[in-house]
């Protein structure tokens, strides 16, 4: 396994935020965490980039606690894409994703700057200054840049990805999915990407991740976890799945709109164990 997290705990001023959770991720494997609305995805995501400090358990990255990684080395191997990004700067497309590359000459960096551009289909924009940019085109100028950082990385490698498709448009979030699975399948990149969009998970992820109240629910394959019991259970929706020739579930929500809304839990409460979130796959 490349990343190994076990018995994660996450406090923000001084509330339990993540709790006990526990999962591993593999060198070409793509991972999608669902969750509702305040389930702990950007706090998993972000102590698992060090920007939150662990409270309990253990993070594992290549063998390696993440506290015992050098930040210069680990930065050559891992790539964190927050949820929000702002540039405020007049600083062009080209010059934001070269901010990924390390120091070195242009004739170095430019024909992964050139080929990260057109991958992502911002080329086009190259000259366009970044506050002048849609919410999409600003998203996959900035997942280019993170690429960029790990691009010709030497070794293993973990992509860090918190809705970096929420601001794209249809074909852009299944153009942007698809190059993360072939990242997966055909480099070896262990990607973790946060999502809201379950058709989306359940179109390009290995497996899924839900999180309710910190805690995993859930975890496995996209069948085994998106099913009417448990749509209900965290999300409070009333939704049927249908099984596409494809090979993968597609989730319809009801006319009837929204179950009972689930309760919020007391201090004491916790989510369901379930023995899916602690197997390695």
């Amino acid at each position: 396994m490349l990343l190994h997290v076990d018995g994660l705990g996450i406090h923000l001023a001084g509330k339990p935020i993540v709790r006990d959770l526990g999962f591993q991720l593999n060198a070409g494997e793509l991972l999608v965490v669902l969750g509702p609305n305040g389930a702990g995805k950007s706090t998993l995501l972000k102590g698992l980039a060090g920007e939150h400090k662990i409270a309990n358990g253990q993070v594992s990255f290549a063998g390696c606690t993440l506290q015992n990684w050098p930040k210069r080395e680990i930065a050559k191997r891992r790539a964190v894409m927050p949820q929000r990004v702002e540039v405020n700067f007049p600083l062009t497309v080209e010059e934001i994703v070269r901010l990924g590359r390390p120091a070195e000459p242009l004739s170095q960096s430019m024909p992964v700057v050139l080929e990260l551009m057109d991958m992502l289909d911002v080329a086009h924009l190259r000259y366009r200054l970044a506050p002048g940019l849609s919410g999409g085109e600003q998203q996959r100028v900035q997942l280019a840049r993170v690429l960029a950082q790990v691009w010709d990385a030497q070794g293993p490698v973990l992509l860090l990805l918190d809705e970096c498709t929420s601001a794209l448009d249809p074909a852009h979030q299944q153009q942007v999915f698809s190059l993360l699975r072939r990242l997966a399948k055909q480099r070896g990149f262990a990607v973790l990407a946060v999502a809201h969009d379950l058709n989306l998970a359940a179109r390009f992820a290995d497996r899924l991740l839900l999180l309710h109240h910190g805690q995993c629910y859930t975890s496995g394959q996209p069948f085994e976890v998106l099913n009417e019991t448990v749509l209900a259970a965290v999300y409070g929706l009333s939704a049927r799945i249908i099984k596409l020739e494809e090979g993968y579930p597609l989730v319809v929500p009801r006319d009837d709109g929204q179950v009972p809304a689930y309760a919020s839990p007391s201090p004491s409460s916790t989510a369901p164990v379930n023995p899916s979130c602690l197997q390695a796959s």
